[in-house]
């Protein structure tokens, strides 16, 4: 059980930061050993064991979040934040190690490089690119008009971006805007790779393979596959009858093979579509549970999948039988906006309007487990009632939900 935060009487792997939450992501050990919490003891590589490092490392954990109350007089700052993650104590920490308060732009989405490259958000009209230092060390003298960070000129004015990723190697930057365009750029040189005006009524999730060879965008009643490269599309998968195509991540299988999963809501509840990479067929449909589903993950080791769902609940699943590992009920008073695994896949952190990130250690293989997180519930309900009514009409405006 994880140990009580001294301030908050609620369990120290679950946060509370004031603001409703919409992104969150790992950030790369490289970049928390460089940019973040750097030790001088441990700087130099050569200098540290392997198990000294591998000990360390937990310590040096750190994910960025963002969110906030939008452009309205809510009096909800918008931010990003970075915070600690100690695996050996199943805890965050209870003060940000960075926030970067912003202006009237909320950061909705992001997209963290997989080395030192920061991370680049998208608010309304624009995205811009967020260094790790000025995160953890915001300037205060910002003359009129100058802004904390760099605006990407061929992202600015193009309206909101309601899904963002980066290729494995970092060397490819994919936006898939509100408006249903698709735009494809080399990183950082952007050249651009793709510029598809009607790829989608509107996309919503984006992800690449493996080996950064594809690139699959999800909007409306099907997913598109990309060759990135040859900056063509070489399929289309399509919905099946009440199928409401969600989200959808590549991944590995047991036997080293890539696989594309993609997330769907239906009548019956939520189901988990698997398709071959090579043919693009589809292999299986799988139902998994009644509620509707608001996040979708994929574990980087293959073997795991999450599920957040509208009513607050975490699920995570085996990703071959698709059979439930643990389910942990009431993660958070509300939808879940978004969840991600740990590089070493051995938690998930699960983010929500509600303000709260949670952090949940997987369970060992053969456990089946399901938590209730309903503690302390009253102390949050006036908090909650307040974050529910911003983020809710913030979310219909932008057709997340109906």
């Amino acid at each position: 059980m994880a140990n009580q935060s001294t301030e908050t009487n609620q369990p120290s792997n679950m946060q509370t930061y004031g603001v409703p939450l919409y992104a969150v992501d790992w950030i790369p050990e490289v970049a928390v050993r460089s940019k973040i919490i750097m030790d001088p003891e441990n700087s130099e590589e050569n200098d540290v064991d392997e198990s000294e490092s591998s000990s360390s490392s937990s310590s040096r954990s750190c994910i960025v979040l963002s969110g906030g109350g939008g452009e309205g007089r809510s009096g909800i700052p918008n931010v990003i934040l970075i915070c600690r993650v100690d695996l050996d104590t199943n805890s965050l920490s209870e003060q940000p190690l960075g926030k970067l308060v912003l202006g009237t732009d909320l950061p909705y989405r992001m997209t963290v490089h997989p080395r030192e490259g920061g991370l680049i958000c998208s608010s309304p009209d624009s995205c811009r690119l967020f260094g790790w230092d000025n995160i953890m060390s915001p300037r205060e003298d910002y003359q009129a008009g100058e802004e904390p960070e760099e605006v990407i000129k061929e992202l600015k004015d193009v309206g909101q971006q309601l899904a963002l990723a980066f290729n494995p190697e970092g060397s490819v930057l994919a936006a898939g805007a509100e408006d249903g365009t698709l735009r494809v750029f080399e990183w950082p040189s952007m050249k651009s790779l793709i510029n598809e005006s009607q790829a989608h009524s509107s996309v919503k999730s984006l992800t690449f393979s493996e080996n950064g060879k594809f690139l699959v965008s999800l909007g409306g009643p099907l997913c598109r596959v990309w060759e990135v490269n040859a900056s063509t599309a070489v399929a289309s998968l399509s919905k099946e009858k009440d199928e409401i195509l969600a989200s959808c991540r590549f991944s590995v299988d047991s036997a080293g093979n890539e696989i594309l999963y993609v997330a769907a809501n239906t009548e019956r509840g939520v189901s988990i579509i698997t398709w071959d990479t090579k043919s693009w067929k589809r292999k299986e449909s799988k139902p998994i549970k009644k509620n509707t589903m608001s996040a979708f993950n994929v574990s980087p080791d293959g073997k795991l999948l999450a599920i957040g769902t509208l009513e607050g609940d975490v699920l995570i699943l085996d990703s071959t039988r698709k059979q439930t590992n643990q389910i942990v009920k009431k993660a958070h008073l509300g939808l879940v906006t978004a969840l991600t695994f740990s590089p070493d896949s051995r938690c998930l952190v699960s983010v929500s309007f509600d303000s709260r990130a949670r952090l949940t250690v997987i369970n060992k293989q053969g456990e089946k487990r399901t938590y209730y997180a309903g503690t302390r519930w009253w102390i949050l309900a006036i908090l909650f009632v307040f974050l529910y009514v911003v983020a809710y009409y913030f979310l219909k405006a932008k057709g997340i939900i109906p």
